[in-house]
């Protein structure tokens, strides 16, 4: 039998700093002295934002150096390697967040060889297998490997599926790939009358079979599928050339280039990034471009690149995806753990990391473990000025929620409140299932979905019969809520899941920044709510007080033109916000909008606020219309409170004449 030995120092995660810097400088600890292990650990905290820009072994001296335990920030640069370990233990949902692949690469590069957690969040876990990094969830094998034995290969794939054996056997997935995807067909769909969701009947229509395997596609397992349209943005592009041409030299032969997409949405306003200029960050996002739009140059890739003589880029990816690209009934990846943003057209969208990207531009195949599905269904009906972005950080405090209940699954949208909302606001719904902890999040397509894209293409799409759940399809779980006494809600910062009715602050929260934007809340409708709020204060000689900074960005140029149409611009500048072009932005602390100093405050409409996501300040996550009413009050209150505060006792809220 295969058996593994693992060199190298055991390193536990503890949720208390003083543990963690006394196995830093050279006390081996077991799993009683740890403490209590560190859950919901982010690739946010694994690789902050100046490992980045590296995608070479200099990224394993920047492993963990975002990690925080309590307030602090116990892991130096370069500790991990220069301790010498070998395993890392943690605790719940390990690798939450970003698709970044460069947190697994920063730990290989590090000198880890295994992560052991309770659980893992999906993309992580596949990009650790795709670069040949071993992960489990059985903390029963540490014994043995302090012991120094070796562990057999079984003992660490337990629970795997077969696939997954298979790539971390070839090395990797790109050496997989290489060996075994280049004959890969269509295969036909798997025979049987049973239910099947929406998202089993899109899988089955979209299967790869490889030479010598067969593949049933069952909840769990392993397979390779097909996809309407591949895309990467400018962060990961220069890392998918390096390991192309490394693997298969030069030039490449990539598979069926025209449904390759490449965005570059991240950094056109690094520029503006607190961040960026204070750690010299700029040489290097130069040079990420320069790759990314080298690749897509020589292999003539459709590349959404920066506007022409201004800031900005035309667009987020995902928001363009929905724009003017995803298809009901069809499949698309991105590097980017928002790509289930299309879901909300009856799309099956997920993120990948770049190793299954850099494999699927040569085969043309996507790796899946086919999820299970988990029902949500909204009831009743959405109260006035509560949002599909108030649904979500309600669903993200549900105790089943933050247990788990909805990890690694498809998160199926249904009941009146969804079929009643645009696709602007379903797709507030789709793309946050990447902090539900969801494989995708997916809605049926209907008349709605038609209109979106007879709207916004100017092309007709036909919703065929089959595009819907059977009835008795097989759930794992199902969870309703109902939305009729929802109120808006905020996320407390640290974690998207720290729920909280805005009535429910006991005290003022002074914010310092307000941030509207980002591919959740930078759509059409979303501009429409903060123009609600802006509207009513500007007739009221209201305007941002001069203690704090508040940016709107938009999503797409669509939507700027769109905002131009309509008179919003002058509204909003009349309230005294900046206005910015589309990008990614604050969200990825690649733009204005991020914190420079540990106690800033900022009311955000992004979608995560973990550690260090969008500078050192506390980040609280609120709804479009949150955000406006907290910019013009200056602390953080809903629309409905803003307006008992004006109408009632207004006089902490700064007034002032139009010019």
């Amino acid at each position: 039998m295969q058996a593994i030995r693992f060199d190298g120092r055991v390193l536990f995660l503890s949720g208390d700093a003083r543990i963690v810097r006394r196995q830093l400088q050279g006390e081996d600890i077991d799993r009683a002295a740890a403490g209590i292990l560190r859950d919901d650990v982010s690739t946010d905290e694994i690789t902050p934002l100046p490992s980045l820009v590296h995608f070479d072994d200099e990224i394993g001296r920047h492993a963990h150096t975002g990690y925080r335990a309590g307030d602090d920030n116990p892991i130096p640069l370069d500790a991990l390697r220069l301790g010498g370990f070998g395993v890392l233990v943690a605790g719940r949902r390990y690798g939450k967040g970003s698709s970044r692949e460069h947190a697994p690469l920063a730990e290989r590069a590090a000198g880890i060889q295994l992560v052991i957690a309770e659980s893992f969040e999906r993309i992580y876990r596949q990009n650790c297998d795709n670069i040949g990094l071993f992960t489990s969830t059985d903390l029963g094998l540490l014994d043995g490997i302090r012991a120094g034995e070796a562990i057999p290969l079984t003992d660490l794939l337990q629970g795997r599926d077969e696939l997954a054996a298979r790539i971390l056997a070839a090395g990797g997935l790109l050496e997989y790939g290489r060996a075994h995807l280049a004959d890969a067909r269509p295969a036909s769909s798997p025979d049987g009358a049973a239910p099947r969701t929406l998202v089993q009947k899109i899988i089955a229509r979209h299967l790869l079979a490889e030479p010598g395997r067969r593949w049933d596609a069952e909840p769990g397992s392993g397979g390779f599928v097909r996809a309407r349209f591949r895309f990467i943005h400018e962060i990961y592009t220069a890392m998918a050339a390096h390991m192309l041409h490394r693997c298969y030299g030069r030039p490449l032969a990539l598979h069926e280039p025209d449904t390759i997409l490449c965005f570059e949405d991240h950094n056109a306003y690094a520029h503006r990034s607190p961040t960026h200029r204070r750690q010299n960050l700029l040489p290097a996002i130069r040079r990420l471009s320069d790759g990314h739009r080298a690749f897509a140059r020589d292999y003539g890739l459709k590349d959404h690149g920066h506007l022409a003589g201004e800031e900005g880029s035309e667009g987020i990816s995902h928001a363009l995806m929905a724009e003017a690209y995803a298809v009901p009934g069809e499949i698309c990846v991105g590097t980017d753990s928002h790509t289930p943003h299309s879901g909300a057209l009856g799309c099956l969208a997920f993120g990948v990391g770049t190793t299954d990207m850099a494999n699927a531009f040569m085969t043309g195949a996507i790796r899946l473990t086919v999820p299970e599905a988990l029902l949500v269904r909204l009831e009743g009906n959405l109260p006035p000025g509560v949002t599909a972005k108030d649904v979500v950080l309600k669903l993200l405090a549900e105790p089943r929620i933050r247990a788990g209940l909805g990890l690694g699954r498809v998160f199926e949208f249904a009941g009146p409140v969804v079929s009643a909302m645009s696709i602007d606001e379903r797709t507030t719904l789709t793309n946050m299932t990447a902090e539900l902890g969801g494989f995708t999040g997916i809605v049926a397509p209907d008349a709605e979905t038609a209109r979106f894209i007879r709207e916004r293409r100017g092309n007709e799409v036909v919703i065929e019969d089959w595009m819907a759940s059977d009835p008795g399809a097989p759930y794992a779980a199902e969870l309703t809520l109902d939305c009729s006494a929802l109120t808006p809600m905020l996320a407390a910062p640290g974690d998207p899941g720290n729920g909280v009715s805005c009535d429910e602050l006991t005290t003022p929260v002074p914010v310092g920044i307000a941030y509207g934007g980002s591919c959740t809340a930078g759509k059409r409708e979303d501009f429409d709510q903060y123009h609600e709020v802006l509207h009513w204060a500007a007739a009221r000689g209201l305007k941002v007080p001069d203690n704090v900074t508040f940016y709107l960005q938009f999503g797409t140029v669509a939507v700027r033109r769109y905002c131009e149409e309509r008179g919003y611009l002058d509204t909003f500048r009349r309230v005294g916000a900046q206005i910015l072009n589309p990008a990614c932005g604050a969200c990825a602390q690649c733009g204005p909008g991020v914190s420079s100093l540990a106690d800033e405050v900022t009311i955000s409409a992004i979608n995560r606020n973990f550690p260090g996501r969008s500078g050192p300040g506390q980040v609280w996550l609120a709804s479009p219309p949150t955000v406006a009413a907290s910019a013009i009050a200056g602390e953080i209150v809903s629309f409905g409170r803003l307006q008992s505060q004006i109408l009632g006792t207004p006089g902490h809220v700064q007034r002032q004449n139009d010019d």
